[in-house]
């Protein structure tokens, strides 16, 4: 039995590292001068997310037993700044996935998801009633801008403005840094529950016409209490994007995250729907009939023709 997703580690990052699979499971190899060759085991049935950086190899049967395992495999840059691609695991239950595209597919519906998650934001009752998606957007720029300006006067910082240009990384001031390399981890925990519930990136309500814009909806939820305040406090550090990452993990012992998330899509999809995450074990397809809703597959029918 694997452990559901709202009870598994947050992620582990890696870089300059080899990881293959043994006789014993999935492993890290690190080489270096002064301690030769380490190996290190991962918990690959208890890892929500696997953050991929530069300088590692990893060998088909250790991502298979990670997709088996319903482990996320992001590849991201230096530092784990930037996301690059994403393994996706077997879904074994295509429910919520259904009820997503079914949200996404209706105007109507999709309005109202997208509402609910800048509601999720404000805080349940802040928002008039019939505000306008326009004006819940103007309304959640004031917020951002007011909690920038809130730490910056906290933490003594100077005008802070948010900036993100991957081709002049090192000219920017830790904030920044550090923001965005947490935000990148917060984008592959979330990508690896959005998954393990069987849902789809892609399909967002708020952002539209990439692969993670449901991603980038469902972290947006949690970058005020996590990843913003965080950022700020490393406006000293000589390392931010480390440093981002440790008290980020280190972090989410307490806030648990996975629980929350998984809660949380599951309300916005589904809010009068009973809370329950896909059981892990195999389970067999469904066949689709219009009249009756899904009816056992794995089953000869041939004799109600």
């Amino acid at each position: 039995m694997l452990p559901r997703v709202a009870d598994s580690l947050s992620f582990l990052y890696l870089d300059i590292v080899r990881v293959h699979q043994d006789d014993t499971g999935v492993c890290a190899e690190i080489t270096s001068e002064r301690r030769g060759t380490e190996v290190v085991y991962l918990p690959t049935a208890a890892l929500a997310c696997v953050l991929l950086g530069p300088g590692t190899s990893i060998t088909a049967r250790a991502l298979a037993t990670l997709a088996r395992h319903g482990t996320t495999v992001v590849i991201v840059g230096s530092g784990g700044v930037r996301c690059y691609a994403a393994t996706l695991p077997d879904s074994l239950s295509t429910t919520w996935l259904e009820r997503q595209a079914r949200a996404w597919a209706d105007d109507t519906k999709r309005l109202a998801v997208a509402t609910a998650m800048y509601e999720m934001r404000f805080g349940r009752g802040t928002v008039p009633p019939d505000t306008g998606l326009a004006q819940l957007r103007g309304l959640e720029g004031q917020r951002v801008k007011a909690l920038y300006q809130l730490l910056a006067r906290q933490h003594k910082i100077g005008r802070f403005r948010r900036a993100y240009d991957p081709a002049s990384w090192d000219t920017q001031d830790p904030v920044n840094l550090a923001l965005s390399a947490a935000n990148t981890c917060l984008y592959g925990i979330v990508h690896a529950a959005i998954l393990a519930l069987g849902c789809s990136p892609a399909l967002g309500y708020v952002h539209s016409g990439n692969q993670q814009a449901f991603v980038y909806d469902i972290a947006d939820l949690y970058k005020a209490e996590l990843t913003i305040p965080l950022a700020f406090s490393l406006n000293t550090s000589a390392n931010p994007e480390t440093e981002a990452r440790r008290s980020f993990r280190d972090g989410l012992r307490l806030f648990q995250l996975l629980p929350r998330i998984v809660t949380d899509i599951q309300q916005l999809l589904d809010p009068d729907t009973e809370r329950e995450v896909p059981d892990p074990e195999e389970q067999l397809v469904d066949l689709w009939d219009p009249i009756g809703g899904p009816i056992p597959g794995g089953t000869n029918h041939g004799t109600l023709t």
